[in-house]
């Protein structure tokens, strides 16, 4: 598989690019055919458990106006006056063929891969002068699309007013590309961007993961309010006269800090929670478990057969080794935690979305509960036998 940054090594990037500076990449995938059509797109868009949404550029007056799915076939029969845009989230999820496009990108962290967003436009078509807090590669699929990328903003860029959009107010152009099918253009969190395609063009945005602090935060705390062992209050056997009752005293604070820095400090309770958070699918709608449950027998047979094994498109496999040399698989949001000698299994599995099976088959007849392991992902909806 061609390197997708081209001349550039993974190395190199992470190094002089990763959220540091735009990095266009012509021909990153050459020969590019789109796995899906316009048609298609708006298809998908119908459907209820699909995110879809349609940008306006200019709806009766007011700039940069959203339209959230699941829409009708009525409302693509009579195009908005004006330029638009057709985008559907997470389009990974349901084309097959996008999801293991993001193994092309697994030179980052599984965790950090968040999915696909897809965008239709005909000719003028944007989401308007913006920035994301996200890494992201746009990847130019069908038609041509032309990007101007402008400086590093914040939350204090002036934005523009009336729309649920974060519009900038003033977009000044420092660098201006046209992308054909096949180029593709990486991007840090922050930097100014607007494309609008030349063209009816398709292009994929490949998006990052990258929760807010205040995210995990939360998370964290539900995470141990939800796994607390017996109530303990906060008691002071050796509580002093005060002379005013209303102060409350710096060795109180301190004793806080104490209750609730021994909280966090526990490696294994971290590591758990932040498996389980990173890889928790973003609805439950995305896991299909088979109609009928999957037997130990069957699963043996299919892979002693050589049969493909995938991830669920909507599936996110990670691990953690521990001190002691035990490893935990995480799978949207379960957590495994597993013998050292599962090792090698547990990182082939992790590797990639489409399992390397031969790899997968050698530990079969030496680890029989690898067998048991796959038949619950499998039913669980998180591993599936392809029809090829």
């Amino acid at each position: 598989m061609q390197n997708i940054l081209g001349d550039i090594t993974p190395e190199v990037f992470l190094r002089d690019y990763w959220q540091k500076k735009p990095l266009l990449i012509r021909n990153a995938i050459p020969n590019i055919q789109c796995p899906i059509s316009p048609e298609e797109m708006a298809g998908l868009a119908c459907e209820e458990e699909v995110e879809s949404r349609i940008v306006i550029e200019n709806l009766k007056g007011k700039p940069w106006q959203v339209k959230n799915g699941p829409f009708t076939e009525k409302d693509f029969r009579k195009s908005p006056n004006g330029p638009w845009t057709l985008l559907i989230q997470g389009i990974d999820h349901w084309v097959p063929e996008l999801s293991e496009l993001l193994d092309r990108f697994r030179f980052i962290p599984n965790w950090r891969l968040d999915d696909i967003m897809a965008s239709y436009a005909p000719p003028g078509g944007s989401v308007g002068p913006h920035f994301d807090y996200y890494d992201v590669f746009l990847l130019q699929a069908q038609g041509s699309r032309r990007w101007k990328i402008g400086p590093f903003c914040s939350a204090k860029s002036p934005r523009l007013q009336g729309t649920p959009l974060r519009i900038l107010e003033n977009f000044e152009t420092s660098t201006e590309w046209l992308l054909e099918p096949g180029d593709m253009l990486y991007l840090p969190p922050q930097v100014a961007h607007y494309g609008i395609a030349e063209e009816d063009c398709i292009t994929l945005s490949i998006g990052f993961r990258s929760p807010t602090e205040d995210e995990l935060l939360s998370s964290f705390t539900d995470h141990l309010m939800e796994f607390h062992g017996p109530e303990v209050h906060m008691d002071d056997p050796t509580l002093a006269l005060q002379s005013n009752p209303g102060e409350i005293q710096l060795d109180v604070l301190q004793k806080v800090r104490n209750i609730l820095l021994a909280k966090i400090d526990q490696p294994e309770t971290m590591a758990q929670w932040f498996g389980e958070f990173v890889t928790s699918p973003k609805s439950d709608q995305l896991l299909f478990p088979p109609d009928e449950p999957i037997s130990a027998k069957k699963v043996t047979r299919k892979l002693i057969q050589g049969e493909a094994l995938k991830w669920n498109e909507g599936s996110r496999f990670a691990y953690i080794k521990s001190a002691d040399q035990y490893i935990t698989l995480f799978c949207d949001g379960h957590a495994f935690r597993r013998s050292p000698g599962e090792s090698e299994f547990l990182q082939t599995l992790c590797e990639k979305s489409l399992i390397n099976v031969s790899k997968l088959a050698q530990h079969l007849a030496d680890l029989p509960e690898i067998t048991e392991l796959l038949v619950q992902l499998i039913n669980q909806g998180s591993l599936y036998f392809p029809e090829l």
